[in-house]
């Protein structure tokens, strides 16, 4: 029996609430989040020759991909703005977004080993996730900022920012949170049936075509009218939209799509969190 005049620094007891986000607990283990950190950068590119550079090289591959196939083959409008700009803009989103979404959904699988030896929060792993993936979002938003002001000074091109760029911060958190709110959905489902992850894996495929990553909003065709309402649903689109808006000017911005945007992506995240601590606390005995 522990002594009267004895304290524990750290009790381990059930989770009384499943949709708690236990943020002292996660703040009590930061030494432990920046160690994923650190991991999580230093052994993306390990062993690789161009090591970060190809956090530059994979945009602008992309890049140029799309503006080969979809601007030249294709020739699928832009609403006017240049290619390299239009397709850069949505790349950055849905990178940071496939980032977030990819290493959430691996959460438990991926770890098990570690969860069945020593306890942790659980949420450590993706939040650690979410961060290290601003340093290639911060790398690849300096590259689109170099390419932007190229074409706004040097080539003269007709694009208006304006004051929505101070609101592209609060588009990043956004994104973060829509992707661990998602990714810890998919690792909560596919914990006990891995083949779901293929399934998953399918429909993050088909989910960028379904967001105007490489076409506007404008460019849909009024005979596929009845199908848009799909794609004005995704909460993805708002966001690419809004970003193109803020930057050039151009595109479908609406204050109502943002805020849908916004309370999809705290119902997925909360919904996702519950899942999540349901799921922590028998998973060991599935994975």
């Amino acid at each position: 029996m522990k002594p009267d005049n004895e304290a524990w620094d750290i009790i381990i007891k059930p989770r009384e609430n499943n949709f708690s986000l236990n943020l002292d607990e996660i703040w009590r283990y930061r030494d432990l989040v920046k160690r994923y950190i650190h991991r999580d950068i230093v052994t993306a590119y390990k062993q690789t020759i161009l090591g970060p550079v190809w956090y530059l090289v994979q945009p602008l591959f992309m890049t140029y991909m799309y503006m080969f196939v979809f601007g030249g083959i294709a020739n699928i409008s832009t609403d006017g703005l240049p290619h390299m700009l239009f397709y850069m803009s949505g790349i950055l989103c849905w990178n940071y977004f496939g980032d977030c979404l990819g290493r959430a959904q691996s959460t438990f699988t991926a770890n098990a080993g570690v969860f069945s030896k020593i306890y942790f929060p659980r949420l450590v792993v993706p939040v650690s996730g979410v961060i290290s993936g601003l340093l290639k979002l911060g790398v690849q938003s300096g590259l689109f900022l170099v390419v932007y002001l190229y074409y706004y000074f040097h080539k003269g091109v007709d694009i208006h920012p304006n004051m929505l760029v101070l609101v592209f911060p609060l588009l990043v958190v956004m994104i973060a949170a829509m992707g661990i709110g998602f990714g810890i959905i998919i690792s909560s489902m596919t914990a006990k049936y891995r083949d779901l992850m293929i399934l998953f894996g399918f429909i993050t495929y088909l989910w960028m075509y379904a967001t105007p990553v490489i076409y506007p909003l404008s460019a849909i065709p009024e005979k596929y009218n009845n199908y848009k309402w799909i794609i004005e649903m995704n909460p993805m689109t708002s966001v690419v939209e809004t970003t193109r808006y803020a930057f050039m000017g151009e595109g479908s911005f609406s204050w109502i799509s943002l805020g849908y945007t916004f309370l999809v992506t705290l119902i997925v995240l909360i919904f996702g969190i519950w899942m999540f601590n349901r799921v922590e606390r028998s998973f060991i005995d599935v994975v």
